[in-house]
């Protein structure tokens, strides 16, 4: 819907009647350009404009200073987004992945990954005997360049699981 003249998600919302009141519509909304939530709370009869968002699937081609470069699947037209839009999910991509790009207006706003994407350790410090115990972490970098906590057990060469909105090891993958 469109709320401020910006697209936003409901992510939760609920009908609230109080005594010797008019009822509500409580919706807590997330802004799809900034990430911000947002409560309000609608009155009887009160509407709002559906806004117009599109989901696009491309796949991932490389990414450089200028931002990400992805593929339309469909007409195969190389489809860019800027840095700024790019710079935080690239280290979940590798090349060939295929993701959602929205648009809000026919204009790219944001990135939509998959839950959990699977990485290979790159480098990382060897885990020593007897650590375990603690239930520590140690960072490791990953084959795109990011890098994760993860459990003393991961040895380099080992595939993970990540999850992208937190950012954090998930569980070994095989």
């Amino acid at each position: 819907m469109v709320y401020n003249n910006q697209p936003h998600e409901i992510m939760l919302a609920s009908f609230v009647r109080m005594q010797q009141r008019k009822p509500v519509m409580q919706m807590k909304m997330r802004n799809l350009l900034t990430g911000k939530v947002v409560e309000y709370s609608a009155k009887s009869g009160e509407s709002f404009e559906r806004a117009d968002i599109t989901r696009q699937k491309v796949q991932f081609l490389y990414a450089d200073q200028s931002g990400a470069h992805f593929m339309n699947n469909e007409n195969f037209e190389t489809v860019d987004i800027g840095k700024e839009l790019s710079e935080d999910k690239v280290g979940y991509l590798k090349e060939g992945a295929e993701v959602y790009i929205i648009y809000f207006d026919e204009k790219p706003i944001s990135i939509e990954l998959p839950i959990k994407v699977d990485l290979e350790v790159k480098s990382t410090p060897p885990g020593i005997k007897g650590d375990t115990a603690t239930g520590g972490s140690k960072p490791a970098t990953l084959e795109t360049g990011l890098t994760v906590n993860v459990p003393l057990f991961i040895n380099e060469g080992d595939r993970i699981r990540v999850n992208t909105d937190t950012g954090q090891y998930v569980e070994r993958a095989n």
